[in-house]
């Protein structure tokens, strides 16, 4: 009997051994689509064993029946199951109470609930419709603290961007941005002059293939980026597919015209030859002698017998939009792709720019086996500009319309274009302008992932930005920049970045109430620049445009690199869910700087608390309070010449016709790096079960070590040299409120504002610092980036009709002494609301965008305001009908003369508020419903009409109070002078899939 029982606990121990060894599979899904849940987690409840899914939401795992599988993944609601079989299959749905679940942080993603920095989340599906050319124009009014607007409404034209303001005066403003991992290029390479516009690189991405846009904005998110964090990071995720998926083909087109709100308007002929006559006599002439008085008397005929040549209407134009985009997307058990390609035309509302661009995408990811994957990103792009000299350009179409007086006439009397003064004439530009912009791109990123052990990954990738760049010009001799038989330029530049990363990620749960996560990188990356520029004049006639055709040429080369080398690290770790600490640390070398300052180091750290996780919180009206707060540094070294800190020499100072060199740069050997320090405290609330998301932060940044190029003394040989000089600060608080107003089962509406308000001001800087012609702008300690400094107009005086200034000094003179900051182009706040709706199968929405507190200075009333200084060569505006006449008039235009202060000083009168609210788009869209597709193997099919910019409402007196001339100019900002506004457009669309 004992033998028996012996041989039974034996067969029963040997049974119970061969059941542990057992391997359960099973597959984890989403709840609402269906689709597999890549990197979910399955741990064997109260043991240490656990794995994590693969990319077709399979796992394996040594489990015997009747024990219990935790199944979890960031952002849905953690599930317990029991193993009954040797197969299981798991539904999660989403977790409701967590806060937008997941999002995308530097080198990874994050769990909201932990995140402690500011980061804001964009989704593109909400802008489909608008038409614009580049991704960072569509974030206009979706972010708190990111201030977002178009230098000119010409098409691929530059783009303002700014987070949380300004931190460098010499060294960019602009954000880092990062396309599936690769650092890209957003600097225009275009060396061509065209009135202070430029061209944005970033035109070279097809928005159509973005998935997501995280904003990094404070040091805690960005420091992980060190050296090139200071100004913000904008991370942008491209469209992949899904396994076990099928194929599924998507195809979505738009088409629209644009017209301009509003057009110049002038004087008209006769009012233009009474303000002629009458600043002749203001000015002591003889009545009799006036230039307007009878032909019979030798005049050019009385005022009211000229005719008014309208030339404004001839430039601006109905334009042009059209879209196409075409993808395919899925995948099988081991893979996932996404394929496509994109075209897209833009025509200006200003003749005859126009911006065209082919673009191709293809993304894959690969399971070789359990625990590697490899995949590549890649984009290509080719983009073509259509260019014209607009804004403060002589040779402007907008200026050479907008200035010539308009009693001139168009044409000669032998039917040949006219040309009056310096302008061209615009008919003559309008039909000869031959500028052209061509870029190829190419953005690749090829990685392969590998899981040492469960939760611990190592990740290589390799990554390209390669941007070429041709600027192609012709001036024939239609045109004044042509004569006298043509000539012709062209320069290519060549912009490559190579980047090597390898990534070591370490994620891990403890038990049930903590998890670490750990990162470990190291960055290797090398940037080349080359350009090549010829030219050419004289040509035998304007049929023959290519360079080698010209009888006289030139030709230059230039060529330069930098290199960067980075370790950085990031460990986070969280208890209960609710309480989060994390940090980070980048250590970065640039080629830029000497050998005594060749590294910085830019550390980073954060903390968040759950507060209504806490039993004492359980009976507040809030399903969430949330308090955040951390610190951290970060640098900037962008804008600065490659070999900033050595002494150089520079060839081609030829004698004699022998070669020659000469000093070129000083040396400094101690320059560094701009270093930004930054602190941001803030609070998420969430109420009525999340209905209402209230976010706030207010952040403090200050940057030192500021690099500008001081002036040396002249016996030096040169004229200045690079240091670290000069201090800035940022300050400011940002507001998020969203809401779901209505949520029912077939009708829903949510809006989203935010708000921000950034207060600048340079705390230290040697000597002031002017900017754009006439030094309008100052940058000088205690003032702020932005600041008009002009003469300040009191009054006209009434009995007299001259202007009369503020005298600083009290010295009983206006002398430059008297100059002042009366204003600045920096809005005092901010920001947008947004409202979605959804009845049944229709959706609309609508975006409004504003700012409040800035002012501009208005240069087209300064030039065609000008009380006839301007000797007759330059119309006026109608402005200038309202001047001073005779005594007891009350006005701010004083009277007609070209003598003395009353039109030849830059002065506040010019400068006007350039507060707006804008209904930056809406939309109206209509899902045809599944039944009536199916039968023509249509999953969805959604037909939309948009417009955008359709209502302004401000009191500024210009086209457009969001332009600014000096797009090219980091340092001037709401200047108006003769620059394209913004369009108002409408679109019809439609997205299909099959």
């Amino acid at each position: 009997m004992r033998l028996l029982l012996s041989l039974g606990l034996v067969l029963v121990s040997g049974m119970a051994a061969l059941a542990q060894d057992a391997v359960t599979k099973g597959v984890v899904k989403d709840g609402k689509t269906g689709e597999p849940l890549i990197g979910a987690r399955v741990q064997v409840k109260g043991t240490e064993k656990g794995t994590i899914t693969g990319v077709d939401g399979s796992f394996n795992l040594p489990a015997e029946e009747g024990q219990t599988l935790i199944i979890s993944s960031l952002g849905y609601t953690q599930r317990e199951v029991k193993v009954a079989g040797e197969s299981v299959s798991i539904v999660l749905q989403e977790d409701t109470k967590a806060l937008s679940e997941v999002v995308v942080v530097g080198y990874g993603t994050q769990s909201q609930r932990a995140v402690s920095s500011a980061v804001t989340s964009v989704n593109p599906a909400e802008m489909k419709g608008i038409p614009a050319p580049s991704p960072d124009q569509l974030l206009q009014g979706k972010a708190a603290g990111v201030q977002i607007a178009a230098a000119s409404g010409t098409p691929g034209g530059g783009i303002f961007v700014r987070i949380r303001g300004n931190t460098s005066i010499n060294a960019s403003n602009e954000p880092l941005y990062v396309v599936d991992g690769v650092f890209i290029n957003n600097q225009s390479l275009s060396g061509l002059s065209l009135g202070g516009q430029t061209t944005n690189p970033l035109a070279d991405l097809n928005p159509a293939d973005i998935e997501s846009i995280e904003i990094l904005k404070d040091a805690n998110a960005t420091a992980i980026y060190g050296a090139r964090g200071a100004n913000g990071v904008v991370l942008i995720t491209t469209k992949r597919g899904k396994t076990n998926a099928g194929t599924r083909i998507n195809f979505q087109t738009y088409a629209g015209i644009a017209k301009a709100p509003e057009i110049f308007e002038t004087v008209n002929g006769p009012q233009e030859a009474e303000l002629i006559n009458e600043t002749f006599i203001n000015d002591g002439g003889n009545p009799a002698l006036a230039p307007f008085r009878p032909k019979s008397e030798g005049g050019l005929g009385l005022p009211a017998e000229q005719t008014t040549y309208s030339r404004i209407p001839d430039v601006f134009q109905t334009a042009l939009t059209q879209s196409y985009d075409l993808s395919a997307s899925g995948g099988g058990e081991s893979n996932r792709f996404f394929l496509g390609g994109g075209y897209f035309k833009q025509e200006g509302i200003v003749k005859p720019a126009a911006f065209e661009r082919f673009s191709g995408r293809f993304n894959y990811d690969h399971l070789v086996n359990n625990r590697l994957t490899i995949g590549t990103s890649t984009t290509v792009s080719y983009s073509k500009r259509n260019q014209s000299r607009n804004d403060d350009s002589a040779q402007g179409v907008i200026n050479s319309a907008l200035y010539v007086p308009t009693y001139l006439p168009v044409y000669n009397e032998d039917g040949s274009y006219a040309r009056h003064s310096i302008f061209d004439n615009h008919l003559a530009l309008i039909d000869n302008l031959n500028i052209q912009g061509e870029s190829n791109r190419l953005i690749s990123n090829l990685y392969g992932e590998y899981e040492l052990l469960d939760g611990l990954t190592f990740k290589s990738s390799w990554s390209l930005d390669y941007n070429s760049y041709s600027d192609k010009v012709y001036n024939n001799s239609q045109i004044s920049v042509g004569l006298p038989a043509g000539n012709a330029s062209r320069t290519d530049t060549r912009m490559i970045t190579l980047l090597n990363e390898q990534l070591l990620t370490y994620n891990k749960h403890f038990g049930n109430d903590h998890f670490l996560n750990v990162l470990l990188g190291n960055t290797v990356q090398q940037t080349k620049y080359n350009t090549l520029s010829l030219t050419g004049r004289n040509f035998p006639s304007d049929v023959f445009q290519e360079i080698a055709s010209s009888s006289l040429q030139t030709g230059s080369t230039n060529s330069s690199q930098n290199g960067l080398v980075s370790f950085f690290s990031r460990a986070g770790y969280t208890f209960k869910d609710k309480y989060s600490v994390d940090g980070s640390v980048r250590a970065d070398a640039s080629s830029r700087f000497g050998a005594a300052n060749r590294w910085g180091v830019f550390p980073s750290l954060g903390a968040s608390w759950i507060v209504s996780e806490e039993a004492f919180a359980r009976d507040l009206p809030f399903n969430l309070i949330k308090l955040r707060a951390n610190i951290g540094v970060t640098g900037n070294q962008n804008g600065i010449n490659d070999f900033a800190s050595l002494g150089l020499w520079r060839a081609g100072r030829n004698y004699d016709g022998l070669p020659g060199i000469s000093h070129q740069q000083l040396a400094n050997p101690d320059l560094k790096w701009e270093t930004t320090r930054q602190w941001n405290v803030g609070l998420d609330l969430g109420l009525l079960q999340n209905r209402l998301k209230l976010e706030v932060n207010y952040y403090n940044k200050y940057t030192k070590d500021l690099l500008l190029e001081v002036p040396v003394a002249a016996k030096s040989g040169f004229s200045s040299v690079f240091e670290n000089l000069g201090e800035i600060s940022n300050k400011g608080v940002e507001l998020n409120i969203s809401s779901t107003n209505i949520a029912r089962e077939d009708f829903t509406w949510t809006s989203s504002l935010n708000l921000a308000r950034n207060v600048n001001r340079i705390e230290k800087l040697p000597i002031p610092i002017n900017q754009h012609s006439r030094d309008w702008i100052r940058m000088e300690e205690g003032g702020s980036v932005y600041d008009f400094w002009v003469y300040k107009q009191l009054y006209v005086d009434p009995q007299t009709g001259d202007a009369v200034y503020d005298d600083v000094d009290g010295n009983g003179a206006i002398t430059v002494a008297d100059r002042q900051i009366v204003a600045n182009a920096s809005p005092d706040f901010f920001g947008g609301l947004n409202n979605q709706i959804n009845f049944k199968r229709f959706d609309f929405g609508a975006l409004l965008y504003f700012e409040y507190g800035n002012d501009i200075l208005n240069l087209n009333r300064f030039f065609m305001e000008h009380g006839g200084t301007r000797n007759g060569s330059i119309t006026y505006l109608p402005g200038q009908l309202d001047r001073w006449q005779q005594p007891g008039d009350m006005t701010d235009v004083p009277r007609l003369t070209r003598t003395g202060n009353n039109y030849n000083l830059p002065n506040s009168r010019y400068i006007e508020d350039g507060s707006f609210l804008r209904l930056r788009s809406v939309t109206l869209g209509y899902t045809v419903p599944a039944e009536l597709l199916s039968r023509y193997k249509v999953s969805n099919l959604r037909l939309y009409v948009s417009g955008t910019n359709l209502w302004t409402l401000t009191n500024y007196s210009g086209l457009d109070p969001e332009v600014n001339v000096a797009g090219n100019n980091q340092n001037v900002r709401g200047i108006d002078h003769a620059v394209v506004p913004q369009p108002r457009s409408f679109q019809a669309g439609l997205n299909v899939t099959f």
